[in-house]
């Protein structure tokens, strides 16, 4: 059996890295099918897996929009012969309705949306087209000719990452990182459900929500009261109850219990983050403070600016960085998403 990601198409790593750290966290069995930038196919997966996979894509994800159930790969050649093969009367529950997503493609949304519509009420009885609220959404991914027809089993939400901007939560503070790259940092990070994850400089608490909305236990800190008060609101805001915060500087950190994951994102540039460290002293005394924090086999996801090297800092301590991904913000500033590992060697 497989499974359809429709994935965002705002970066060209993120989306395919953060699906492949969850499927590597959550041990999921399946061969990656990588179509093309923003449509990427999850293949061999057993019948009785699929439910669970799916069920753990949908509310982990966030670069990834839509995942389906799909059932047709086909093409707008054969679509009039394929889609008969179907048994629709046992995929859909009474009414449906037929919505067409175009990458790269030159094909009519709406017409294509008419004819698979058509189609299958040819080929089936007592089912109904509801445009409106429909029990059984049919989606179509049609990249070049060819279509990639999925059935939606569990609704992916995404409106939660419009309704949690930062600048709509209880406190605020600017700067604040998007809640997409917040939980695709968190995910790239391989934490699982349960595991404890930290964030020593927490500022307004973005990333501790994406980690606690998937079920992780979540400690962070911040060198400043007013952030550790603020991160406690908006952790309290989203009914995310197993947490803790402290005003504290990072150097000064001795955890209670070594946490399977950290996910940060240290200020840079001024003396913001310890009160007086300035430059990549900030990073040098961040990564010293962590290490003895952290499990033996925890990762560390982490921003940093693109004139930054972190690569002699992280091998003095003993880590390792696993992967690299840049986010242009401005014309003098790229953002580095660092996927770092506590070297075992």
């Amino acid at each position: 059996m497989e499974l359809l990601c429709i994935q965002s198409q705002e970066h060209p790593e993120l989306p395919l890295a953060e699906l492949k750290a969850v499927m590597e966290c959550e041990n999921i069995d399946a061969c990656i099918d990588h179509v093309t930038e923003g449509l990427t196919i999850l293949k061999n997966i057993d019948e009785d897996n699929l439910c669970g996979y799916y069920q753990i894509l949908t509310r982990r994800l966030g670069y990834t929009h839509e995942v389906h159930e799909l059932i047709l790969k086909t093409n707008v050649h054969d679509i009039n012969e394929d889609v008969i093969t179907i048994d629709w009367q046992n995929l859909i529950d009474e009414t449906f309705a037929v919505r067409v997503k175009r990458i790269r493609s030159e094909i009519d949304t709406v017409g294509y949306e008419r004819k698979l519509g058509t189609l299958i009420l040819d080929n089936s009885d007592d089912l109904k087209v509801n445009l409106t609220k429909p029990n059984t959404l049919v989606r179509v991914v049609a990249y070049k000719d060819d279509l990639y027809v999925g059935i939606e089993r569990i609704k992916l939400n995404k409106k939660h990452f419009e309704d949690s901007k930062p600048h709509k939560r209880p406190f605020f503070y600017p700067g604040s990182m998007n809640p997409k790259l917040a939980r695709c940092m968190v995910n790239l990070s391989r934490i699982k459900e349960g595991e404890l994850l930290l964030d020593p400089f927490c500022g307004t608490g973005g990333i501790l929500i994406e980690a606690g909305l998937i079920g992780c236990k979540v400690v962070g800190s911040d060198i400043y009261w007013k952030m550790q008060n603020g991160t406690s609101i908006n952790l309290d805001y989203y009914g995310i109850t197993d947490y803790r915060t402290f005003h504290l500087d990072v150097r000064e950190l001795k955890m209670y219990e070594k946490v399977a994951s950290v996910v940060t994102d240290p200020p840079y540039g001024i003396s913001t983050s310890t009160g007086d460290v300035d430059g990549e002293e900030i990073f040098k005394e961040f990564f010293h403070a962590i290490y003895d924090n952290m499990k033996d086999d925890a990762y560390l996801c982490m921003a940093s600016p693109h004139y930054v090297d972190l690569k002699p800092m992280v091998d003095e301590v003993g880590f390792k960085i696993v992967e690299q991904y840049g986010i242009k913000m401005h014309r003098s500033l790229t953002r580095i998403i660092s996927v770092i590992r506590k070297n075992l060697d």
